[in-house]
């Protein structure tokens, strides 16, 4: 990947410690939860948790990926908390949330089912103790296994969400252990079993804009419904360097073509994040 000029300034971040930010926090500490916003260093934690929403992380905070843009931990994880889906299901009931985003580290040393029935019976105790709050989900990709998809989509979640995170020409290097065709056969397994679908890419990696453009129409072409598209930023000097930032012209352009060629909902922009303003989607 070439290192190309930077065309424009970095995004800046609003640091915001706020009551709500802190209601969360103390929630999250104290159901001994992990959450995306905290372990991949979300631009958007103080605003998403002012606002009472969070992205609560299952099946522990080591992942056996390592992806070249993730900040999250990576080796082999040590997790055995069967307690955990009842603890998230308590913590989105003490935040009063009428939606909830549950993600999960990749968990490739779980062969039976990749953690997939941790995933299913975290979404059925949410349902069961707080029914009122929609459950979006975003999901590894199970190494493509169809019986953990299905135990995911029997649970019924309101959104699948699994990220195809970049264009085609650059995802070997960008997610190693990853596979583009998968992600999208997992994006078309969701659609086919009747699932509203969303999926999300990052820019600012190398990718020419028709090929962000290819991306959404590929993704778009299966069924997907909902999009995200947001800037890349480069957590630590060990991962991948960022290529350019993005300009918010740019940003609105893709949301218009993508409402254009048929996506219900699009957000764009350089601090958008998959699970930013999530409840937007419904």
């Amino acid at each position: 990947m070439s290192q190309l000029p930077i065309e424009t300034v970095k995004p800046k971040i609003r640091l915001k410690l706020t009551k709500g930010y802190q209601f969360v926090k103390n929630i999250v500490k104290s159901n001994y939860l992990n959450t995306v916003c905290e372990e991949a260093r979300c631009p958007n934690i103080y605003e998403c948790w002012d606002r009472r929403t969070a992205t609560i992380m299952i099946l522990g905070d080591v992942c056996t990926r390592a992806c070249g843009f993730c900040n999250v931990k990576t080796g082999k994880p040590i997790w055995d908390d069967k307690n955990e889906p009842f603890r998230t299901a308590m913590a989105v009931k003490k935040m009063g949330l009428k939606h909830v985003v549950i993600t999960s580290v990749d968990r490739d040393d779980l062969k039976n089912d990749y953690g997939a029935s941790i995933w299913a019976e975290t979404i059925d105790q949410i349902h069961s103790h707080v029914p009122d709050c929609n459950v979006e989900v975003l999901t590894p990709d199970f190494k493509g296994f169809k019986p953990s998809l299905l135990k995911v989509f029997n649970s019924e979640p309101e959104i699948f969400s699994h990220n195809v995170e970049c264009v085609e020409r650059i995802s070997k290097e960008v997610r190693t252990q990853a596979n583009w065709n998968r992600s999208l056969d997992v994006l078309k397994f969701a659609v086919e079993n009747q699932l509203r679908t969303k999926t999300g890419m990052m820019v600012g990696l190398g990718e020419r804009f028709d090929e962000v453009i290819e991306t959404m129409e590929q993704v778009s072409g299966i069924g997907v419904k909902l999009f995200t598209i947001g800037q890349y930023l480069q957590p630590s000097k060990n991962h991948l360097p960022v290529d350019r930032y993005v300009d918010e012209q740019e940003f609105k352009d893709y949301k218009n073509i993508g409402l254009e060629m048929g996506f219900e909902f699009v957000k764009s922009g350089s601090l958008v994040r998959s699970s930013y303003h999530a409840d937007e989607g419904l």
